[in-house]
């Protein structure tokens, strides 16, 4: 099954818990001292909230997440066509889930990332270089919060 993948950078991980708990009416299925993530399946998201991020609270990044092998092959086949950057990063472990993924960004800089969970991790992981997205998105105008403006 595919899932659509939120990442919130959040200012108090315990509130944001005790909200998004609620609101979906669970617990998350992972919950970390830095990191929570739910996995619901109406309507199928996975839903990560984290105070790891960089910046100001708010999307970190979003992406779709694969059922199997096949899927990841289509949406990175669908990256691909819609001609924004690519950054292949292959197996990796984040937020405490090993997984194999690519990146992209939209013509306005949000990161999107495509990705098939292998299992989960005692780690968070390291964070990707993505400077090259962001390259890409400051070369079509970018965000407008970027340094440079």
């Amino acid at each position: 099954m595919k899932r659509l993948h939120v990442h919130l950078s959040v200012s108090d991980l315990d509130q944001s818990i005790a909200f998004y708990s609620g609101l979906f009416g669970s617990e998350p299925g992972v919950r970390k001292a830095d990191y929570a993530r739910w996995l619901i399946d109406e309507p199928a998201v996975n839903f990560a909230i984290s105070d790891r991020a960089c910046g100001e609270p708010g999307v970190s990044h979003l992406g779709i997440q694969a059922g199997d092998d096949d899927d990841l092959a289509l949406i990175e086949e669908r990256i691909a066509a819609a001609s924004g950057p690519v950054e292949n990063e292959g197996e990796t472990t984040c937020c405490y889930a090993r997984s194999r993924k690519s990146w992209t960004a939209d013509p306005d800089g949000l990161r999107w990332e495509a990705f098939l969970t292998h299992g989960e991790s005692e780690t968070f992981g390291a964070e990707p270089d993505l400077s090259r997205l962001d390259e890409s998105a400051a070369q079509s105008g970018g965000a407008c919060c970027d340094s440079a403006a």
